[in-house]
């Protein structure tokens, strides 16, 4: 059984949106045969990314942000850290809230420590597009290789 989720965030006809999506299909071609990972891809975040949460012990989410630095720079940040595109919107709660709401109701999530928001600034979030900008599209795969890193810092962490 997976004890890891990853999972993609985004929006395949947006330029940059859907980077993450883009990070999660190469990860699940990377990952393949690996049995404690599952790699899966969403459009939603909010409650519907905290219910896939459930019964994994480690999370990472990769999605699109915005702050202003150069695109594609990757931030490594934390569930109540600046927000990406999909951990929060105007039409859902905040992941925050989210994973708190689901703890109160006695779901098993992975302890905030446990999860990882992997940002990729993005250039163009309004266009439609096939493609990501160049700079995004130049991020994915040190953004595969981050993932592959934060995966194996995490081996071994004993859980308290």
């Amino acid at each position: 059984m997976a004890t890891t989720l990853i999972i993609g965030l985004g929006n395949p006809l947006v330029s940059d949106d859907s980077v993450g999506l883009r990070v999660a299909g190469q990860l699940r071609e990377a990952l393949a045969g690996r049995e404690d990972v599952d790699v899966a891809q969403d459009y939603w975040g909010g409650l519907r990314l905290m219910e896939q949460m459930i019964g994994y012990r480690q999370v990472i989410v990769i999605d699109a942000i915005c702050t202003g630095a150069a695109p594609g720079t990757l931030h490594r940040l934390t569930p109540d850290s600046i927000a990406t595109q999909k951990s929060a919107s105007a039409h859902d709660v905040s992941l925050p809230t989210a994973l708190a709401f689901g703890r109160q109701a006695g779901a098993d999530l992975p302890q905030d420590r446990h999860v990882t928001l992997l940002g990729i600034e993005a250039q163009d979030l309004v266009n439609f597009a096939e493609q990501c900008t160049p700079a995004v599209a130049a991020a994915i795969p040190r953004a595969v290789r981050a993932v592959i890193q934060i995966l194996e810092s995490k081996q071994g962490e004993e859980e308290p």
